[in-house]
């Protein structure tokens, strides 16, 4: 079930205007620096609450497809590879992107094997409170220890770890594959750009990112 607060997730003219190098080319492999093997998942816990999967990244093929890269990126931490055509027919994308997070949960599950292994999770308001970072940091942990990658819905411009701004006005989805400093710090998959393949940002910047709109996490 859509709903008014998670807000249509096209990377539009606006967006990209506003993202250098926001329409990428074909897709490609891009390896990031912590996604290098697909389907490898760490199964020692590192040091001060870190963890990332292995994600086989690819960029998005067309400037509307985020959606469909965003959860092809996800899931291929399970080592699956499905199509970004054949998701996006699922989703419903057009040219006009991808409605909201509720298209992207039944397809993680339907591609996880099981109707329940994602629900959607929305942040109501136009910045997120203590609850709600504290909630998306307990999801983003938990669905990264269970070997799974959360997809969020994000919007507008946010900042990571290094400093580089990350703008996305008409809306975007990203895939959230690593944490650290037990989930104070996420590592983000990023299909927009393979020269922005990954980045490290604050789970209060993330959350904030998602704010009106929503993400997939583990039930």
């Amino acid at each position: 079930m859509r709903t008014d607060l998670i807000r249509k997730t096209v990377l539009t003219a606006a967006g990209i205007a506003a993202t250098a190098g926001g329409i990428a080319g074909p897709a490609i492999a891009a390896h990031a620096a912590p996604a290098e093997r697909a389907g490898q998942v760490s199964t020692d816990r590192k040091p001060h609450g870190e963890r990332e999967l292995n994600v086989r990244y690819q960029a998005q093929p067309n400037f509307y497809y985020c959606g469909p890269a965003a959860t092809r990126n996800a899931l291929s931490v399970q080592g699956k590879e499905i199509d970004v055509d054949a998701m996006a027919k699922q989703m419903g994308t057009t040219e006009a992107g991808t409605d909201s997070i509720n298209d992207i949960t039944p397809v993680l599950n339907k591609e996880t094997g099981k109707n329940n292994a994602y629900r959607s999770v929305e942040i109501r308001d136009n910045r997120a409170d203590g609850k709600q970072t504290d909630k998306l940091r307990a999801d983003i942990v938990r669905t990264i220890d269970d070997g799974r990658a959360v997809v969020a819905n994000i919007a507008g411009t946010a900042t990571d770890t290094d400093g580089v701004t990350h703008s996305f006005e008409g809306g975007h989805y990203i895939s959230v594959i690593g944490y650290r400093d037990d989930g104070n710090t996420v590592t983000i998959a990023d299909s927009a750009n393979p020269e922005q393949a990954s980045y490290r940002m604050s789970v209060d910047n993330l959350a904030d990112w998602i704010a009106t709109r929503g993400y997939a996490t583990a039930s």
